[in-house]
């Protein structure tokens, strides 16, 4: 197993696993939880729920893949990113249409939005571009 030699794709791949992490068990707190767990989530909207619960899964394994410095680990940053954002959107749509709503999951689509941005990029400048190396004349 190759060796991160970058301390930013540690950090992002560290960041990755464990808002994953957290993402899963919240999400599964309050999809599944007793109804104290539901009361707690106040107007959450179900589809942005639903999507943030199951992307923690994904959230994992994009943070294995940065470890490992796998490929993948970029797509799966990417999609998440671009699945995220168009959720997003989906989430605008339902605002403007008066749906019920918490304002912290506004906060929270933009933080994941931003922090999967950053990730991406992260994954693709130390992943996608092989290591330049000088030949030795």
């Amino acid at each position: 197993m190759a060796r991160i030699r970058s301390n930013s794709l540690k950090a992002a791949a560290i960041v990755a696993l464990v808002f994953g992490a957290l993402t899963v068990f919240s999400g599964g707190r309050a999809l599944f939880g007793g109804p104290e767990a539901q009361a707690a989530v106040g107007n959450a909207v179900g589809f942005v729920l639903w999507f943030n619960f199951l992307a923690g899964f994904a959230y994992v394994l994009a943070g294995v893949g940065l470890f490992l410095q796998h490929r993948p680990a970029i797509w799966i940053s990417l999609g998440i990113l671009i699945s995220t954002a168009l959720v997003g959107i989906v989430f605008g749509f339902h605002l403007l249409q008066g749906g019920a709503f918490e304002w912290r999951t506004v906060g929270a689509m933009i933080l994941r939005t931003a922090v999967w941005a950053v990730i991406s990029v992260v994954a693709f400048r130390h992943i996608a571009k092989p290591a330049v190396t000088k030949e030795v004349k």
